[in-house]
């Protein structure tokens, strides 16, 4: 019952220094955030899509359906702009079992978080440079997110961390958009608490630093589905869910009320082949109704380049390690009939 201090960790100004963005690439992002921002504004006519694999386990792999992903952005770009998913920490619901790329670099190896807070940057970096396309991750741990600040276009705050203080305090100075996501338990009360917390002007100590925040006005919900008090999941991006959000989501008391649908976890039960139904589902109430189209700004989407999943160590390149993804010829369908759809 003790705490080890180990080692001490660079600081994000020391990674970033050792492995810099490139000028080209530092001087590209203002314009692509700018349009990320404006869909979540809803001043664009097009769509957000974050996709990706649930966690992004090795470099060759990822970069590999970075590659493709970069492709199909393009061929797509009039009615989506894409976000490639690079989700470098896995949270668990016990606490134990791989948890993502920080911890474990080698997954079959012990924890090195050394190597880690590298392997992360090196990662996102990588995908930068080689593809041109800025990363999305998740905001597992609110303190780590400055490795990669520059090279961020898109943020989520997770099921299991929206309802902490630090979260959404962190969220609100956080310099892109933020995906809240609702809680586990389905709540969306906390989920809205959520957002107004990261829209609102925050005061608390960071890194041994006090800090103020203006507010992110650009922090919104992501729906996931979520587990009921029976054990089971449900889905919550059916029209009439999406309808008492609309109720709900006053535009009187949050800046830019936006939802984004996530596709997989508790919204397919974690059946990743459900997701292209669910996109179908999604769009048909966004054409039935102007009040949930005021609010839809686009989709989650677990992919990687084979479908399903496999345990740690499986040797499936391109596989999920963690939850199952859409495999790579599934997923050109279904980006081209989203955007057919739009």
């Amino acid at each position: 019952m003790t705490m080890n201090f180990k080692r001490r960790l660079p600081i994000p100004m020391e990674i970033r220094e050792e492995m810099p963005l490139s000028a080209d690439m530092a001087a590209r992002k203002p314009a692509f955030d700018a349009e990320v921002a404006a869909i979540i504004r809803g001043e664009s006519p097009r769509r957000l899509l974050v996709i990706g694999p649930c966690s992004a386990d090795r470099e060759d792999s990822v970069l590999d359906y970075v590659t493709r992903l970069a492709k199909l952005a393009d061929e797509v770009k009039d009615k989506l702009l894409v976000v490639p998913r690079v989700y470098t920490n896995k949270p668990r619901t016990r606490g134990t079992g791989y948890k993502g790329l920080l911890h474990n670099p080698d997954p079959e190896a012990p924890a090195d978080l050394l190597e880690g807070v590298k392997a992360i940057r090196r990662m996102h970096l990588r995908v930068v440079e080689e593809t041109g396309m800025f990363t999305a991750d998740e905001m597992l741990y609110p303190a780590n997110f400055q490795y990669l600040i520059d090279l961020l276009s898109y943020v989520a705050v997770g099921a299991r961390s929206v309802e902490n203080q630090e979260h959404r305090l962190v969220a609100s100075g956080v310099p892109m958009p933020v995906g809240m996501k609702n809680p586990t338990g389905g709540s969306t009360a906390v989920l809205l608490n959520s957002i107004y917390a990261a829209q609102a002007p925050q005061t608390f100590i960071f890194r041994n630093w006090e800090v103020e925040t203006t507010g992110n006005p650009l922090a919104h919900a992501v729906l996931r589905g979520y587990v009921g008090p029976d054990g089971a999941t449900y889905p919550n991006y059916h029209y009439e869910y999406l309808e008492r959000l609309a109720d709900r989501y006053d535009p009187e008391k949050f800046e830019f009320p936006a939802v984004v649908i996530d596709c997989n976890h508790d919204n397919s039960g974690k059946r990743p082949l459900e997701q292209a139904r669910i996109v179908d589902e999604v769009l048909d109430s966004v054409r039935r109704s102007e009040r949930i189209a005021g609010l839809f700004r686009g989709f989650m989407v677990e992919s990687y380049l084979v479908d399903g999943n496999q345990p740690v160590g499986g040797g499936v390149y391109g596989q999920s390690i963690t939850d199952a993804c859409i495999g790579w010829e599934g997923t050109e369908r279904l980006v081209r009939d989203m955007a057919e759809r739009l």
